[in-house]
């Protein structure tokens, strides 16, 4: 739960006061904790018991809502008349206001939360020398970055704009009941990159289970905010750190990474397995059937004809890797554009795949653009070039004759890239682009074909439930 806001007011607060009322009306001593609580300092006693903590922590994030979300939101996916679920139409026809509430919100200030609640004790632990030191250390510093890691979350999703003044959102360093009010976008990043900064001295760089925050990934973290600041620097120098530590995928690895089948260029995956609470990633696309039978099975949302025809779908081994054109489907007069990305090859939950949240392709496109932002073309170019001839058979580089050339590339390079991996809404937001759709596209839009920055929707609401209990949080713009 948050401690910012409704999700407290909901979830804990009606329990207190009844337990209070209760322990009133029976003239009990009213310093009695309630049996259903457990203080951290009594719930984390050894250094295990802080390591079960921080898996709790991991165990909150989830990104599936981020991916849900963002693809709907963009040109990334049409929605087929086929699809007579309900699911998210509303948000792929952008007919949303303050009631919606974006699950980004809620998830993550509860990840925060167990984070703090942490940290709050994790110094007093007692240890012993060597090994336990060492690992409450590390554990330390995985804390320090999930938090970090869940703000900046947060702020891609909510924050007004991506400039200095513009409203970003409240940062919780303390477990507590409060009704904080939104720092601004560079007050916000300068907290996340304290912690991101704290975080990296404290985990081993021989510690490398990329399920977990490895020193590494703080790298690939420290990369994406610093393209958000556009401190291109810092851009590129912590890319060029995951760059020179991680090898792109080869051509025969590159689709086993979505099958679980191969680590290359993974630096921080959130692992899934069958029993985890959130519906398989492959869901949110197509029934489970469809490998087995993709004539009569269900796409919910197809890849958009803007995104297919994008890319060079005999050579570009990320086209065969995220979608498939199924001809069974073009003879049953259903849309063919399907996405395979987030499925496996296993007979059962062929859609529960690994989130791969950070990946060493999208630390070249970071680069090329700081590159390019900061006036080094010829560096810039080349890594897109190097980034292509990775993933196109027979590419051969291209030159660019200036830097709006170059950014134009980069612009469809990422579009292709990270193709429903939760980027496509942000980076149109951070180039103050307009949201597009092509008339194909369009066919089950009622109408939702462009929406600019000027538009309430274009950005996402902070959900009124919290505005109605946090009197101190503004609004987004023209909601």
């Amino acid at each position: 739960m948050t401690m910012t806001t409704i999700s407290f007011y909901k979830n804990i607060l009606p329990g207190a006061v009844a337990i209070l009322l209760m322990l009133s009306s029976c003239n009990k001593k009213l310093d009695l904790k309630p049996s259903d609580s457990i203080d951290p300092k009594n719930a984390f006693r050894t250094v295990k018991d802080l390591n079960v903590g921080l898996l709790g922590a991991y165990n909150a994030l989830n990104y599936y809502s981020s991916i849900f979300y963002t693809t709907r939101i963009t040109d990334e996916v049409m929605l087929p008349t086929e699809n007579t679920t309900g699911s998210g139409v509303a948000t792929y026809r952008w007919q949303y206001d303050g009631s919606f509430e974006h699950d980004a919100w809620f998830d993550n200030y509860v990840g925060i939360d167990r984070v703090n609640r942490i940290l709050a004790i994790i110094d007093g632990i007692p240890t012993l020398a060597g090994e336990e030191t060492a690992l409450k250390t590390q554990y330390k510093g995985e804390l320090l970055a999930i938090r970090a890691y869940c703000h900046f979350e947060l702020i891609r999703n909510f924050a007004s704009g991506y400039v200095a003044d513009s409203m970003g959102v409240p940062f919780m360093e303390k477990s507590e009941i409060s009704r904080p009010a939104r720092l601004s976008f560079s007050a916000t990043m300068a907290k996340i990159n304290a912690d991101l900064t704290a975080a990296k001295d404290l985990i081993p760089a021989s510690f490398d289970d990329n399920t977990r925050i490895t020193r590494l990934a703080v790298s690939a973290i420290q990369a994406r905010v610093a393209l958000y600041e556009k401190n291109w620097p810092n851009a590129i120098k912590y890319a060029t750190e995951v760059i020179n530590a991680k090898p792109l995928a080869s051509r025969t690895d590159f689709p086993k990474i979505w099958h679980n089948e191969a680590a290359a260029e993974v630096i921080w995956k959130l692992k899934r397995v069958a029993s985890d609470l959130d519906a398989p990633l492959g869901n949110l696309y197509t029934q489970e059937t469809f490998l087995t039978d993709p004539a009569g099975s269900k796409v919910y949302y197809a890849a958009s004809y803007e995104l297919t025809n994008l890319f060079d779908q005999l050579n570009d081994i990320r086209f065969s890797s995220y979608i498939v054109i199924d001809p069974g489907r073009v003879a049953a007069n259903r849309t063919p554009n399907v996405v395979i990305k987030y499925t496996n090859n296993n007979p059962t939950n062929r859609n529960l795949v690994d989130i791969k949240l950070f990946r060493t392709g999208e630390m070249y496109l970071i680069r090329s653009e700081a590159y390019a932002q900061d006036n080094q073309l010829g560096l810039g170019k080349d890594d897109l070039n190097n980034l292509r001839k990775m993933r196109i058979s027979g590419y051969t580089d291209q030159s660019f004759a200036d830097k709006t050339a170059l950014m134009d590339a980069l612009e469809k390079e990422r579009f292709k890239e990270l193709a429903f991996e939760g980027h496509r809404h942000h980076d149109l937001r951070r180039w103050n682009l307009p949201i597009t759709r092509l008339p194909e596209d369009a066919v089950n839009a009622l109408g939702a074909v462009n929406l600019p920055p000027s538009k309430a929707q274009y950005r996402w609401p902070i959900p009124n439930s919290e505005l109605r209990v946090n009197t101190n949080l503004k609004q987004n713009p023209f909601y």
